[in-house]
């Protein structure tokens, strides 16, 4: 395993950083800031991981998120 010590990400699965948005946020909320239909209509956790990890566009809205977002 080749280690990324410049990496904020590194260590984090996706399905920890979309929890920890939904937590923070609530799907409302977050399909405010992103907007894909996955956290719009009938948001889950399961069908949003499925989206994120099948389109790179939208996983890079989300960890841009994820690092611009103060977790208290």
């Amino acid at each position: 395993m080749n280690a990324q010590p410049n990496n904020p990400l590194h260590g984090l699965t996706l399905e920890m950083i979309l929890t920890r948005l939904v937590d923070h946020y609530g799907w409302e909320k977050l399909g405010e800031k992103i907007t894909i239909n996955c956290f719009t209509k009938d948001p889950c956790l399961k069908s949003s991981l499925t989206f994120l990890r099948r389109t790179p566009w939208a996983r890079a809205k989300v960890e841009k998120l994820y690092l611009s977002t103060k977790f208290s």
